[in-house]
C-alpha cells in the first residue's frame, strides 16, 4: 500500500519506520531543515534521535507530491495542526481514506478529531483515529505494541486494521470512534494529575486510586458524549491511561512532575521541548463537564493548577476534602 504520513514529529517518524517494513512510505514535513536531515542521516534528530528511518523511505516537503499518489494518509500532527492540514487536503480536493494519531479536543472549538475532519472534509470522508497505549520511542525501536484502529465504518476499521499489523505493533479495530477519542484525550490530563501526585511524593496508593478515580472521569464523559462504556476498558482507555499515567516517556507526566516542584507551566513547557497535549485538553475537558453536568473533579483540579488558580498541593487537598460517596454512584 501507498502510505503517506504527515508530519515529521516523533509520532511520524516512529510510524515510518514500522511501516516501512510492509508499505511504501512518504513522510512529509514541513520543516525543510528536518527533511534536509532525515534525507541526509536517515535519522529525525530533532524529534526522534536515535532511531534509524530506512533507505526506501521517502521524505519530502512537496504536500501535494506527498499526497497525490497516497492510497492511505496518517495525519501525524498535534491537534493543533489538525484542521489547517485538513484545510490544505480540501484544497487539492483530496478524498483519500485517512487516519490520525492526535488526541485531543480542538482548543477554542472544544471539538474532538473526527468532528473536525467532518466539519472540513465533509461527514461522507472515510477515516479513522489509531490510538492506544504507545510511546513512539519504543515503536520506533521495535519494542511490542498493541493500539486501536476505530472508525465509523466497521469495515474500513477491519481492513486497515488487517492493512497496517506489523510483526510488532498489533493492531484491533473498533467501531466505537468517539469513545476511542475520548480516552485518548482525557487520559492526558489525568496523566498530569498523576506526575502531581508522584512529584509530591504522595506514594504508590495514592498514585492506584487517582489512575482509577481518573478512568471513572473518562468513562463518565465518553458515555456522555456518545462512546460505549465498554471501550473505556480496552486499549485506549484503561491501557493508554495506565501507560501514560506511569511511563517515565510520558510528556504529561513530566509536566506533572515540574509542577510539583514548584516551576511555572512555561518553565515545564520549555524544558520539555515538545507538545504536551494535556495542558490544552484539561481546559477543554474542563469546560464541556462543566457544560454538560458530568462531575469531573480530577480534571477540574488540573485545570486550576495549569491556569494558576491553584498550587498542586492545594489541588490535592482539595480533592481529599471532597465528601465521600458511593464508588459506583
Amino acid at each position: 500500500m501507498r502510505l503517506t504520513l504527515l508530519g515529521a514529529g516523533a509520532w511520524g517518524s516512529a510510524l515510518a519506520i514500522a511501516f516501512a517494513e510492509s508499505h511504501a512510505v512518504t513522510l512529509w514535513s514541513r520543516e525543510p531543515e528536518v527533511a534536509e536531515e532525515i534525507e541526509s542521516s536517515r535519522e529525525n534528530r530533532r524529534f526522534l534521535p536515535g532511531y534509524r528511518l530506512p533507505e526506501r523511505l521517502t521524505v519530502t516537503t512537496d504536500f501535494a507530491a506527498a499526497v497525490s499518489s497516497a492510497e492511505l494518509i496518517i495525519v501525524a500532527t498535534p491537534i493543533a495542526g489538525l484542521r489547517p492540514t485538513l484545510e490544505r487536503l480540501r484544497e487539492l480536493s483530496c478524498r483519500t481514506p485517512l487516519l490520525w494519531v492526535c488526541k485531543g479536543f480542538e482548543a477554542d472549538s472544544g471539538k474532538l478529531p473526527h468532528q473536525v475532519v467532518a466539519e472540513v472534509l465533509g461527514r461522507d470522508a472515510v477515516c479513522g483515529a489509531l490510538s492506544g497505549p504507545s510511546f513512539a520511542e519504543e515503536v520506533a525501536a521495535g519494542q511490542p505494541t498493541a493500539v486501536t484502529l476505530a472508525a465509523n465504518d466497521p469495515q474500513f476499521a477491519r481492513t486497515m486494521a488487517r492493512a497496517l499489523h506489523t510483526r510488532y505493533l498489533r493492531i484491533y479495530a473498533n467501531d466505537d470512534l468517539v469513545g476511542v477519542e475520548v480516552g485518548g484525550a482525557v487520559k492526558n490530563v489525568l496523566a498530569i494529575a498523576t506526575g502531581v501526585c508522584d512529584g509530591l511524593g504522595l506514594g504508590l496508593n495514592s498514585r492506584a486510586a487517582l489512575i482509577t478515580r481518573g478512568l471513572a472521569e473518562i468513562a463518565r464523559l465518553g458515555v456522555a458524549l456518545g462512546g460505549q462504556r465498554e471501550t473505556f476498558m480496552g486499549l485506549a482507555g484503561m491501557g493508554d491511561l495506565i501507560l501514560t499515567c506511569t511511563g517515565d516517556l510520558s510528556r504529561n507526566r513530566r509536566v506533572g512532575l515540574g509542577l510539583a516542584k514548584g516551576q511555572t507551566l512555561d518553565e515545564v513547557l520549555g524544558a520539555l521541548g515538545h507538545v504536551a497535549e494535556g495542558v490544552y485538553t484539561a481546559r477543554e475537558t474542563d469546560r464541556l463537564a462543566r457544560q454538560l453536568g458530568i462531575d469531573m473533579p480530577i480534571s477540574a483540579a488540573v485545570a486550576a493548577v495549569l491556569d494558576g488558580r491553584l498550587s498542586a498541593a492545594a489541588a490535592v487537598d482539595q480533592l481529599m476534602a471532597r465528601d465521600p460517596k458511593e464508588e459506583l454512584a
